[in-house]
């Protein structure tokens, strides 16, 4: 293990109205605060959708739990005349950490390429908040150009070209195995994870190298502890399984299934 503080982020997709999230936040807490989880070792993150970050904040305040909250989503845009967008600046007022950025529906189902990627990780630092960059190839390029060719372009593309460098994490999502019940190998994750984290440090330097990378497709409690037991794995983007719970918080505590 390194000294990067694994994380566990949770992406709800279009799932769960405020009402359903605050249940899901607090049943979530609860276990994970029973099993003594300590959120300094293994840090935990939901992101909920635009219309159910406003009770999460409440919710997490009003409690004193300690998981992180994230957006889907950012505009490249401060204000203005943006019908359906969401501002950085709106985030950040409530009290969201993190928000991901370039996931592979934004990409494909709204066709947002590298310089819209990039945007939007200006706009993220702009506002204090802590992209999570996702990257990852289609079947279709991990046959014609090798499983590193494509997460790491789209990589380098997202953090080029900046004036100023902010936090950030790397989510490596193979397009293929998310939602399909196909898995990358633990072995194949810490090899892209690899070829990124090398690419990230002779483009940009040794700090940004040492920025988190996160494995995520079709990850559950009984194959988290595969990936993570690499050193170059720093912790999942979880999809489906984030809406159960008990499930999210067995891969949060993954860290009882390793054997150093």
């Amino acid at each position: 293990m390194t000294n990067r503080i694994p994380l566990i982020a949770g992406n709800w997709k279009m799932n769960l109205d405020h009402m359903q999230a605050i249940a899901l936040i607090q049943k979530l807490c609860w276990t994970l605060n029973d099993a003594d989880h300590d959120y300094r070792a293994v840090e935990v993150a939901v992101f909920p959708p635009f219309t159910d970050l406003r009770s999460a904040q409440t919710l997490i305040d009003a409690e004193k739990f300690e998981i992180a909250l994230g957006a889907q989503d950012i505009s490249r845009h401060d204000s203005g005349a943006f019908t359906g967008e969401v501002s950085g600046a709106f985030l950040a007022k409530l009290a969201c950490k993190f928000v991901l950025i370039g996931h592979s529906e934004r990409r494909q189902c709204h066709s947002e390429n590298n310089e819209v990627v990039q945007a939007k990780v200006a706009a993220a630092w702009k506002h204090g908040l802590v992209p999570i960059i996702c990257v990852g190839e289609t079947l279709e390029e991990l046959e014609t150009q090798g499983q590193s060719a494509v997460p790491v372009a789209q990589t380098i593309a997202a953090l080029s070209g900046h004036e100023t460098f902010g936090e950030f994490v790397i989510a490596y999502e193979p397009v293929w195995a998310i939602g399909t019940g196909k898995v990358a190998t633990p072995q194949e994750a810490e090899d892209v994870s690899k070829a990124i984290r090398k690419a990230i440090t002779e483009h940009f330097g040794a700090e940004s190298g040492q920025s988190r990378i996160l494995y995520g497709g079709s990850v559950k409690a009984n194959n988290v502890a595969g990936f993570l037991a690499s050193g170059e794995v720093d912790g999942v983007l979880v999809g489906g399984a984030s809406l159960d719970a008990e499930e999210f918080a067995g891969i949060s505590r993954f860290q009882k299934h390793i054997v150093l």
